[in-house]
Parts: C-alpha cells; sequence; structure tokens
C-alpha cells in the first residue's frame, strides 16, 4: 500500500493517526533543525516534517530530495505550530518516520506552480508536467465533472449515447477536411468528420428518437484561442419536435450545469434575441450581453451637415461609454489609433464629450451645434459625464467594428465580469450569406437547416430573405452552441442544394444516401450542437480552450510534446501508393 490517504485529505481530527502518503516533492526546505518538504498529489498539499534530532539520518536523506521527486512517506499526523490557512490541510503535518524515494526527477524546465515561470511553447512540449499544476488540473477535473452531469442530464431524459464513425466520406461542410488516405482503395480517401450532422440525421430516420454523443470533431482551418483542429463537441438530436422543444430541453441542460457546476440559478427564461437586432444593437450574432451601451442607428440625425464622412456614408452608428468624459486627447488619439488597427479596420473615429456642466465637445464642433449633438445624446440616452463614440461607413462593415469597439470599452470600464453569466439565444438567422466577391450563396449554418415555413415562398424569388429556423445559445459573447430544425424531405432539400449552386449530380455523389433516405419515412427531427472545451472555458474563466485540454496543438496545429504533423517514412508512404511532391 502506498497511502491511506491523499495528499488534501488529513485535517485536525485526524491528529494522532498512523498514515501513508505518496506524490510529488513540490518543495523542500530546511529551517533550523527541521527539514520540510510539501507533498503534492491532485488533491492538494501536505508539509512533512523531518527533526534532526530525533531522527538525523532520515532528515539528511529528505534533504537531499529535490522538486518532483516521486516518494512515499509514513508517519503521524500533529497538529501544526505555524498553521497555514491558505491550505485546507493547514492545520496539521505529517511528522515521518519512514521514506522511499520512488523515482527521481531532473529538475523540470519550469515551475510546477499555478504562478509559473514557463512560457505556453516550453508548457506544451512539456506536457506531462504542465498537467501537474494545479491551475491546469482543475480545469480537466471541471471537464470531467461537466461531461458527466451532461451525460447524467440527458440519458435521465431518454436520449442514447450512440457512436458515430470518424473515418467518413468527404463533403463540404464549410471547412477543410482532413482526410485519410485508405491503403486498400488505391488512390481514395477517408476524411474525419468535421461533426456527425449527416450521420445524427440518420439516426433520426432509423428511428433512434433522441441521440446525444460528446465527440471529437476535426476542421483544417486557422487556429486562434477558441480553435483547435480536433475539438469535443456535445452533439444532440431529436424526433418529432419543434424549435421550441429543442430550445425548452437544451435552456432545461444549460441551467442544469449552471446549478451542479457552479451553483448559479436562473429562475427566468434566457432572453431570445433575432439574428438582425443583434448585429443592429450589439454588432455581432454572439452578443456579451453583461452590460448594455448598445449601438445607436444615428444616421438621420448626423447626416446632411456638410460632413461628408457621415453624409456619403451608407450608416452612421454610435456607443456611449458611461463616466467616460475626461478621456484626455492623448487617450482619445491611442483609441483612434485602435480602431485604425487591421483587426478592426476602420478608417477613423468620432467623439463626443458630454462634460459634467452640460456642454459637449467633439472632434466634428464645426459642422455640428450643440443642438445637433444633443440630439445624438438623446438618441444614446448619455449623460453629463460620458464619452459618445461614433463611426460611418458600409452598413455591414460599421456594425462589426462597432461591437468590437463596445467590447473595448466594456474592457475598460471593466463591465465583463469572468463570475457574471449572461445566457441569450440568438434566432431567426438568415439561411444564406452572400459571397462578396463571386455572389454564390452558401448555407449560413449547414445545407441541411430548414427554412422557416412562413419565408419557403420566398425561395426561388428573394432567397437572401429567407430565414432559417436555426439557433444559437451565446454565453457572454461566447457562441456555446447552434443547431437548427432539420429538412427532412428529399423536394426541399434539392430546392436547398439548387440554391447553394449544386448540379443534381454533386449532389447524388454528395449526399445521395441521405436523399436516399429521405424517401423511406423520414420524422420532423430537429437538433443542437454545443462547442465542449469552450463551454469548459467559460465556466473555468480561461481566455483559451488549450486551458481546459489535456492535450492541445499549438497556434500552428502542432502538437509539440510528441512533435506532430511528422513525416512518414518511405514504405509507408508505398503501401499508400502516395508521393510526396516538394515545390
Amino acid at each position: 500500500m502506498y497511502r491511506t490517504h491523499n495528499c488534501g485529505e488529513l485535517r485536525i481530527s485526524d491528529v494522532n493517526k498512523k498514515v501513508k502518503l505518496s506524490g510529488w516533492v513540490q518543495k523542500t526546505r530546511k529551517l533550523g533543525g527541521m527539514t520540510f518538504i510539501d507533498l503534492r498529489d491532485r488533491y492538494g498539499i501536505t508539509q512533512l516534517v523531518f527533526n534532526d534530532e530525533t531522527d538525523a539520518e532520515l532528515s539528511e536523506k529528505a534533504q537531499k530530495i529535490g522538486r518532483e521527486f516521486v516518494i512515499s512517506i509514513s508517519g503521524t499526523v500533529t497538529e501544526r505550530e505555524a498553521k497555514n490557512k491558505d491550505l485546507p490541510t493547514g492545520d496539521i503535518e505529517i511528522t515521518v518516520n519512514e521514506l522511499n524515494i520512488l523515482s527521481k526527477s531532473e529538475v523540470p524546465p519550469f515551475t510546477i506552480e499555478n504562478e509559473t515561470d514557463g512560457g505556453e511553447e516550453i508548457r506544451l512540449k512539456y506536457r506531462y508536467l504542465d498537467l501537474r499544476r494545479p491551475a491546469v488540473q482543475k480545469g480537466i477535473i471541471l471537464r470531467h465533472k461537466m461531461a458527466q452531469e451532461i451525460r447524467n442530464f440527458l440519458s435521465n431524459k431518454g436520449f442514447l449515447e450512440i457512436e458515430t464513425p470518424f473515418l467518413i466520406k468527404s463533403t463540404p461542410e464549410g471547412a477543410r477536411d482532413f482526410v485519410v488516405p485508405s491503403r486498400m482503395s488505391e488512390g481514395k480517401f477517408y476524411a474525419l468528420p468535421q461533426s456527425p450532422q449527416v450521420f445524427k440525421q440518420l439516426l433520426m430516420i432509423g428511428g433512434y428518437d433522441k441521440y446525444f454523443q460528446i465527440t471529437k470533431c476535426f476542421r483544417d482551418e486557422d487556429f486562434r484561442a477558441d480553435r483547435q483542429p480536433e475539438f469535443t463537441q456535445i452533439d444532440c438530436e431529436m424526433s418529432f419536435v419543434e424549435r421550441e422543444d429543442v430550445l425548452t430541453t437544451f435552456e432545461e441542460m444549460t441551467k442544469h450545469l449552471f446549478k451542479t457546476v457552479k451553483n448559479i440559478d436562473f429562475a427566468d427564461a434566457f432572453p431570445r434575441i433575432s439574428y438582425d437586432k443583434a448585429i443592429e444593437e450589439y454588432g455581432s450574432d454572439k452578443p456579451d450581453i453583461r452590460f448594455e451601451m448598445k449601438i445607436h442607428d444615428i444616421s438621420n440625425s448626423a447626416k446632411g451637415k456638410g460632413f461628408k464622412v457621415f453624409d456619403d456614408a451608407e450608416y452612421v452608428g454610435a456607443v456611449c461609454a458611461e463616466g467616460l468624459a475626461g478621456y484626455s486627447r492623448k487617450q482619445l488619439d491611442k483609441l483612434i489609433d485602435w480602431v485604425k488597427r487591421p483587426q478592426i479596420g476602420a478608417k477613423g473615429l468620432v467623439y463626443v464629450k458630454y462634460n459634467k456642466d452640460g456642454s459637449f465637445k467633439s472632434s466634428v464642433d464645426k459642422f455640428y451645434s450643440p443642438e445637433d449633438i444633443k440630439e445624438w445624446a438623446n438618441i444614446l440616452s448619455a449623460k453629463p459625464g460620458d464619452l459618445i463614440l461614433v463611426m460611418s461607413g458600409k452598413r455591414k462593415e460599421t456594425l462589426t467594428q462597432l461591437g468590437e469597439l463596445r467590447l473595448e470599452m466594456a474592457d475598460r470600464l471593466n463591465l465583463r465580469d469572468k463570475n457574471k453569466f449572461a445566457p441569450l439565444w440568438i434566432v431567426d438567422f438568415p439561411l444564406f450569406e452572400k459571397d462578396e466577391e463571386t455572389g454564390q450563396l452558401h448555407a449560413m449554418h449547414h445545407p441541411f437547416t430548414s427554412p422557416k415555413q412562413e419565408d419557403v415562398v420566398l425561395l426561388d424569388t428573394d432567397p437572401e430573405a429567407v430565414k432559417a429556423d436555426a439557433y444559437d445559445l451565446v454565453i457572454n459573447g461566447n457562441e456555446i452552441g447552434g443547431g437548427s430544425v432539420r429538412i427532412y424531405n428529399t423536394e426541399m432539400q434539392k430546392v436547398m442544394f439548387k440554391h447553394l449552386g449544386f448540379t443534381e449530380k454533386e449532389a447524388e455523389e454528395q449526399f445521395g444516401f441521405l436523399m436516399n433516405a429521405f424517401k423511406y419515412g423520414a420524422p420532423p427531427h430537429a437538433g443542437i450542437a454545443f462547442g465542449f472545451d469552450r463551454w469548459v472555458a467559460l465556466f473555468n474563466g480561461s481566455d483559451s480552450i488549450r486551458d481546459v485540454m489535456a492535450f492541445p496543438k499549438n497556434n500552428a496545429g502542432r502538437d509539440l510534446m510528441i512533435d506532430a504533423p511528422s513525416e512518414i517514412d518511405e514504405q509507408q508512404l508505398k503501401d499508400l501508393r502516395l508521393k510526396i511532391v516538394r515545390e
């Protein structure tokens, strides 16, 4: 037996117990005739004490132990004289009478502590060491707990967890597929699934009624903090349901997770905002509603006054940053530089200081009278002491830029508290979005999304006006989940493929199996998928999903620990009948 207790378990009530502990050495320190070791495992830290006077040989052995050695000890629980209120075990220590070194360690390349001195690249290279840090373990353990709660909730609701295949046919779903060459079928390839979308629809046709799966998905796309080439999805589908059934079920699941994992109660129904309203008021289809600062259209008030920048613009919009009228010219210049960055892409920014004495100071004073500016202030419900920020240009681009500016000003005002959560549903998305360069329509969600029934008549005459029966769950500006009511008949699916530019032959080659399945009695069905990594990161207070994945890739999609992707040997290439052509 290596241990009778773990390193986070013992308390003052255990004094005088004979115990065995095992774990990693966090640190060793010598104070006078005493040697102390902090012993760590995933449960916590317990202090060990060695006394030179009572056992000099054992104490000397302890002094030679380095960080991250794995040791096992036997001893007696005693009350600490200098208690540590920051540790759950801080009232006790173990007076050691036996010490065994189970495994020695070289000096680690960074400190195994929450506030480590290791940068992300070196921590990913030595991820097995990084995983020992309590901050990382917290996220991994949280991930486990959330997965268990999801499985329990959905199982109790009658959902079946069913696995779908990883080696599938390559189909267009918005991102590039990862492809896998087949040794047995020369010149042919499998693809790794971007989602189990088609298979879960086939399960509904197969009569399985309620399905879920916590599954890996794969997308070959550019990476950022909330993207990885492989990620985990909570995939769900239901038969004989309408949109309301799906939203009710998964709002209940969301509230269940908040209660069981975060101990937060949501008594009221989540707000529902249309896609159009979200764009108009927040400049984003995933708005952060922990704070107001809505975008307001001031085009009618701002145009026609001789200021060419506004007069020639399609749209003029503004936000009000409460209490920031005291911004200096230097601060405002830096803010103007911020909106001009390539990531934002604005040409400039107009500001209005609503001074505390009720007067106005703006960068466009010579074009607008105080009465004109007062009209803007009224539209935004601004008060003396506030700062009004105005942008103009093409409507879609300007709203997006104002949305980014809104988030930046909220950060400066500390309005985005990570311990506050504001969930909402975004509904009534456009069914299609148009490529500005080619004019080609693309599915805003995916090709199997049903149009809203009342908009079906517009498909042939005005497809861009058609709304999708789709919905997203958004929490604190993060898209946590998205889904839709599905098309479930062949004719409607053919119409959808036609608008997306598929020929009949292409549609048959790509999705013939699904179209055929529709011919044999497909039930009405709908579903949703949640980004599990993103949800865990949100609950963990992390900015990156890498923090809550056991073995993530870096920003370039590389696994630095195992050095992947890597080349394969010539024999493997020959077996697969592949040849590398280097440019």
